[in-house]
């Protein structure tokens, strides 16, 4: 269900497996129920991910450090960067992706062309073979189904995604790749490859991730209209 990859005095992190969720839902323990269980401690969450998304979420350990957590998130002050991968070549293979979202049909999230409020997703995309394309995806927003809204709209669902439209594969392939932040005037960054995925397992993947492996040192694509 998860894996713990770093035990901090007011935090920890976790490596949360595809497909589990998040909040206890129908009888059956989510990560963070199951996390504290496992750990004997009162744990707060400060930003949550999909179900069929894994990789890496903070957990506070207290109430006043889930306040500053939250703080941060909400001043953009937390990086977080995410892979993905897609079938199909799409509108452009890197850039943004902006736009305000609105609630749509069958619990689903739409783009739209206002910027009154916008979810913001900057992107490089690499091919790996066979159709598909390999995505670091940095969200500046935490809007609902952001990134999966986001490709969805250059014409490439995520694998796995039905909802989005996506081609069924053996695990939705969103990953929480990357975090990068400054907690009590220390900085602290994490990172983790996804560890479950036939085709995140292609040698054509792993090549790539040792050119992302830093993707907060990248020189990302300008925030501007090409």
């Amino acid at each position: 269900m998860y894996q713990v990859i770093a035990d901090e005095h007011d935090f920890i992190v976790i490596n949360k497996a595809a497909d589990v969720h998040f909040h206890s839902q129908d009888g059956t323990a989510g990560v963070v129920a199951q996390a504290e269980a496992d750990l004997g401690i009162k744990l707060y969450s400060v930003h949550r991910l999909d179900t069929l998304t894994s990789g890496l979420i903070i957990l506070a350990k207290s109430s006043q450090a889930a306040a500053e957590f939250t703080r941060m998130f909400a001043a953009h002050l937390v990086q977080k960067y995410y892979l993905a991968l897609a079938k199909g070549k799409p509108k452009k293979k890197q850039g943004w992706v902006i736009g305000d979202m609105a609630k749509s049909r069958r619990s689903m999230h739409k783009l739209l062309r206002t910027t009154d409020n916008p979810a913001i997703t900057q992107f490089f995309s690499h091919s790996v073979g066979k159709g598909e394309r390999l995505y670091l995806l940095k969200p500046h927003s935490g809007k609902t189904h952001q990134l999966r809204v986001a490709l969805a709209s250059i014409g490439t669902p995520i694998l796995g995604d039905t909802l989005y439209g996506g081609a069924a594969a053996d695990r939705g392939y969103l990953h929480a790749y990357s975090l990068h932040f400054n907690y009590l005037e220390q900085s602290y960054s994490y990172t983790v490859v996804p560890n479950s995925g036939e085709v995140f397992a292609l040698p054509e993947v792993a090549a790539q991730l040792g050119v992302w492996h830093q993707p907060n040192a990248l020189t990302w694509p300008s925030l501007k209209k090409s």
